[in-house]
């Protein structure tokens, strides 16, 4: 799944029940499980290294938005640039199972500079996450 001439990223978060966590990233967005222990899990967020490590605790997370395009957008979250295909199977996949989004599925900066896909949703601790995608690559750090 991944380039090997692209780096990758490597992203632990917190996560306040790793079961939950597991069927959040292994079974509803098809993530690949790497190492775990009692504390934490490896997992294949898209070719990149995704942790989920376990706060017990449960520590508040902050809820600050910013507008981005008519959006409240959650900060801070965390996502992968998808290629538009996988973008669509993955809101595809999403949708069918009726998953709650913090903004829906659509098209940003429509006809304008930067013009992405994009949805967010929240896993069941909290943390956000952005999946976009690009109908033209050359769009992503474009002014």
């Amino acid at each position: 799944m991944h380039d090997a001439l692209r780096p990758r990223f490597h992203l632990a978060m917190p996560v306040h029940d790793l079961a939950a966590a597991r069927e959040f990233y292994g079974g509803l967005l098809g993530c690949a499980e790497g190492r775990s222990s009692e504390t934490w899990v490896d997992f294949d967020l898209f070719g990149h290294q995704f942790v989920a490590h376990l706060d017990p605790l449960g520590a508040p997370r902050p809820t600050v938005t910013n507008p981005v395009d008519g959006d409240d957008v959650p900060v801070p979250h965390f996502g992968v640039l998808l290629t538009p295909s996988q973008w669509g199977e993955l809101a595809a996949r999403l949708r069918a199972v009726d998953t709650a989004f913090v903004i829906d599925p659509h098209t940003r900066f429509a006809g304008e500079v930067g013009e992405q896909s994009t949805m967010f949703l929240l896993d069941p601790s909290g943390n956000a996450l952005e999946f976009k995608a690009f109908a033209d690559d050359s769009q992503v750090f474009a002014r």
